[in-house]
């Protein structure tokens, strides 16, 4: 798995397009973009570079906070016991699409005492293409944008389920198999098209617990038994925000592989990081869920699968850590 540096992330991609409003909020529906290397060579494409900037520069006191964030985040998931996970973090504000989370990875521990690391899709803009790579929860958490408040989840996956999925993702082999050779942000579900971050997540839990055979597995086959297993992410409302005026001359978005009658609608069925958790808890009812966010006072706990409020308030049963 190719490795770059910790600070590429997902939303990254339509940096430069940040006055464009309406631009940037496509773009960024759902995780829409996945992980993008930060920084563009001069043998980017013009058409790449431009959405391939540096992420904005945060002062030291915000980065402390997001490294004392990441050491909490590390601490629950050395609690649990587990070596395997789902994680998700937040990105820009999605709240007008009804949406908190915009990229998902697999968690992975090599042994009970070394580091956690994410493993991920993430588009290379120096190649126009998409790749996989690994990279520590303090990268990972660094990606969000707004360092005065973020968001994190995780998944804690049975034994058995979590180490399909941890072979899975380590089997070379398969994680490429499933691996898209061209990227969309707003990739169709159900279409190999093109790929999201999100939607290669899907597929790999499909090459885990599909009982598909590891050294033929084909992203059509993972797609199918998606589908059988009753994968339907929940359509996102596009009508109000230009993503169909976007895709003619954004390089990252696409709608060719949506079928008419979603386009029609304005509504597009695309992986979703909580489309990922919805599907994992149907599946494994027994999967738990840890929530925190973090503002500039404190971090908030919550486990069980009801989601924290988008201000990072506290509420009866949660546990709260002041930052000091």
């Amino acid at each position: 798995m190719t490795s770059i540096r910790a600070s590429s992330r997902c939303d990254a991609a339509v940096r430069r397009w940040r006055g464009r409003r309406a631009v940037v909020a496509a773009a960024l529906v759902a995780g829409l973009v996945g992980a993008v290397q930060a920084a563009s060579s001069s043998a980017s494409s013009p058409a790449s570079s431009q959405f391939c900037d540096r992420p904005a520069a945060i002062n030291a006191g915000q980065q402390d906070k997001l490294l004392r964030f990441a050491a909490l985040v590390r601490q629950q998931l050395d609690a649990s016991g587990r070596n395997v996970a789902l994680i998700s973090r937040s990105g820009l504000d999605l709240s007008r699409f009804g949406l908190r989370y915009s990229h998902a990875g697999i968690l992975l521990k090599a042994d009970a005492g070394g580091p956690w690391s994410v493993r991920q899709l993430y588009y290379a803009c120096e190649e126009s293409r998409p790749r996989l790579y690994d990279q520590g929860v303090a990268g990972f958490l660094l990606g969000a944008d707004r360092p005065s408040l973020g968001h994190v989840s995780i998944v804690l996956l049975p034994e058995a389920e979590g180490a399909s999925l941890a072979h899975a993702s380590q089997d070379r082999r398969l994680a490429l198999d499933l691996l898209a050779a061209r990227y969309s942000a707003n990739a169709y579900a159900f279409s190999t098209r093109y790929q999201n971050c999100n939607q290669w997540v899907m597929e790999l839990l499909a090459g885990a617990w599909g009982g598909l055979d590891a050294a033929s597995v084909t992203r059509e086959q993972a797609q199918q038994w998606l589908q059988a297993q009753g994968y339907a992410p929940a359509p996102v409302d596009i009508g109000s925000h230009g993503l169909l005026f976007a895709a003619q001359f954004v390089p990252l978005l696409h709608v060719d592989d949506h079928p008419l009658d979603d386009l029609y609608a304005l509504k597009l069925h695309i992986s979703t990081p909580a489309a990922v958790e919805a599907f994992v808890h149907r599946q494994l009812p027994q999967a738990e869920r840890v929530e925190l966010c973090h503002d500039e006072r404190k971090v908030v706990v919550r486990r069980g699968w009801q989601p924290l409020g988008a201000g990072c308030e506290a509420a009866p049963g949660d546990e709260v850590l002041a930052f000091d």
